[in-house]
């Protein structure tokens, strides 16, 4: 800063000179009224500016308000339209942020029906450690169709063959009742599923008559009592419906596992209440935990209730993978009582649409791959995976992570923020505000009209079929007749330098039965995970069988293990 204005900084704070150009174009301004008879504008824009100064000074919560008088508001100006300028004029095509510009492209381009083809090669860094692609093959296949569906609940008196490629859990409330028409409308034009969210079935999943998969959370909603614990007749009323097609009991979702949520009164509409059985206006509480059991083994009980009060219909459960041994206590009481799911839906921890605390966002779930791949190999080491089905979602919105995600184990994948790009989402990250700028994730009437529904179903219909499309032609390149056919085998992903492994060699997958043999005694534990938790686990407890209660109802932790002999429990 020049001399003389640290000479005059000390008589009179530079920082003010916003607030006193306000006074001058005030007096000016007033000055030329009375003489001229114009100028009167700025007058009054001078005087606004005058007590806004004098509103900043006397304030008390902001510091820089307090400081820097009126100009001090550009500050939060600035900071207001940060991720809008970031997004459009700095953000790299490849940076993402959750999503990148041209995975949001790459959708956007598909809803649409606009060409989807790259000029001039890849833009990613194929020296890049992480960097995968799929292996094909001298001799393609050819494929009649992209509807690559796979039978879920072949046993069941309802089994539903399902497209591998569905929406995942929204609830309406979270979205607004435009977004949930579209959604279901594309559903039934594309002839796949869509899943309710917790939030239960409303009038919007109703109207279009799309393939829906009902959700049951600890919530209960649309099958609740007055006091929120299950109500099975009015389950039954609504799972009977034909367009319900399998049942999903959410224990956790990947946006924050272990967490409950409460849509606070103001919020709950005369619709939404409806929907969950609950009052208008009084806060709608989604507990952490269910009622209806808390015991490995009522769990899969709960399961073979529902099944059986729905009418025979596929039924099995959500969660994200936390705690191993609470999983591995559900395969306990699987093997214990021959009780299955039909399927299971493992949500990854960076999954999620709506708003979560930070901590959970960031640091709370196991990753999908993490949690896929534990899921599946537990499966196949007890001679069950090809008893059930398992769905994933979390990030998926490409034909190749469709095929990535097949490769660790899964039959079908889900996506919600892949379909809600389809529906205009441009991701400002503004969900949780009531202010969604394009009508998808508000219940503000006014900005829900910018959404126009049947516009809308047709994207949301092109996105799906463009996508298995492109999967088709990845299926095809590999020699192969479906996606379920995709191995670890068929991916290689560069680890290090100029150092690449497959999948397989990669990532830890265990041969079939080896758990079992392993808990016999016969083998040796098929990974470290299995050999420390899989003994504490208990069929009748979530709890681990080492953990002991103090007198004081303090919980022992877990035994720990010595550095020395510290083992890598790398799911």
């Amino acid at each position: 800063m020049p001399n003389w204005l640290l000479s005059l900084d000390r008589f009179f704070p530079v920082r003010y000179s916003a607030w006193f150009a306000c006074a001058v174009v005030m007096l000016l301004g007033a000055f030329t009224q009375v003489v001229v008879h114009t100028g009167g504008v700025w007058a009054v824009l001078g005087l606004v500016g005058v007590i806004t100064g004098v509103r900043d000074v006397r304030q008390r919560r902001h510091s820089i308000l307090r400081n820097y008088p009126v100009i001090g508001h550009l500050r939060f100006l600035f900071e207001f339209i940060r991720p809008e300028m970031r997004q459009y004029f700095i953000e790299g095509d490849n940076e993402a942020a959750p999503f990148s510009r041209q995975q949001r492209s790459l959708v956007y381009q598909r809803a649409k029906g606009d060409p989807d083809k790259r000029p001039l090669g890849t833009q990613l860094d194929v020296q890049a450690e992480g960097y995968e692609w799929i292996n094909h093959s001298l001799q393609p296949s050819r494929i009649a169709s992209h509807d690559f569906r796979i039978r879920i609940g072949a046993d069941c008196a309802q089994p539903y063959d399902a497209s591998i490629f569905n929406i995942s859990a929204m609830s309406f409330g979270a979205l607004s009742g435009a977004a949930i028409r579209a959604l279901n409308g594309g559903a039934l034009r594309g002839n796949f599923a869509h899943d309710t969210g917790e939030g239960s079935i409303s009038v919007h999943h109703r109207a279009q008559g799309g393939d829906l998969i009902w959700e049951v959370a600890s919530g209960y909603f649309g099958c609740r009592n007055p006091d929120g614990t299950f109500n099975a007749e009015l389950f039954t009323r609504h799972a009977t419906e034909p367009q319900v097609k399998m049942i999903e009991i959410k224990l956790s979702q990947g946006a924050k596992p272990g967490h409950g949520g409460v849509l606070p009164g103001p919020k709950v509409t005369r619709e939404i209440a409806d929907a969950r059985g609950v009052e208008m206006g009084v806060d709608c509480i989604s507990p952490a935990s269910h009622s209806a059991f808390s015991t490995p083994i009522e769990l899969l009980q709960f399961v073979a209730r529902l099944r059986e009060l729905s009418g025979g219909k596929p039924t099995g459960f959500k969660f994200c993978v936390g705690h191993p041994w609470e999983w591995f206590a559900i395969a306990k009481a699987m093997l214990e009582t021959g009780l299955l799911p039909d399927f299971i839906v493992v949500d990854g921890g960076e999954g999620g649409t709506g708003a979560a605390p930070l901590e959970f966002t960031d640091h709370v779930g196991a990753p999908l791959q993490e949690g896929l791949l534990l899921v599946h190999n537990t499966l196949v080491g007890l001679n069950l995976r090809d008893k059930i089905r398992i769905g994933c979602a979390g990030k998926v919105v490409s034909a190749f992570d469709i095929a990535r995600m097949m490769a660790l184990g899964a039959n079908w994948c889900n996506s919600a923020r892949g379909f809600m790009f389809a529906l205009g989402c441009i991701q400002s990250q503004s969900c949780h505000t009531d202010h969604c700028p394009t009508g998808v994730a508000t219940q503000d009437p006014q900005r829900q009209k910018a959404l126009v529904v049947p516009s809308k179903i047709e994207r949301v219909h092109n996105y799906h079929r463009h996508t298995l499309e492109a999967l088709k032609e990845l299926v095809q390149a590999a020699g192969l007749q479906h996606p379920n056919q995709i191995t670890a085998n068929h991916v290689v992903r560069r680890v290090a330098g100029d150092k690449v492994k497959l999948l397989a060699n990669h990532l830890q997958f265990i041969a079939p039965g080896s758990l079992l043999a392993a808990a016999r005694g016969e083998a040796d534990w098929p990974h470290n995970v299995y050999q420390v938790y899989w003994p504490i686990a208990r069929a009748d407890s979530f709890a681990p069988a080492s953990a002991e209660v103090h007198p004081a109802g303090l919980k022992v932790p877990l035994q720990t293990v010595a550095e020395s002999d510290a083992v890598d429990l790398e799911l």
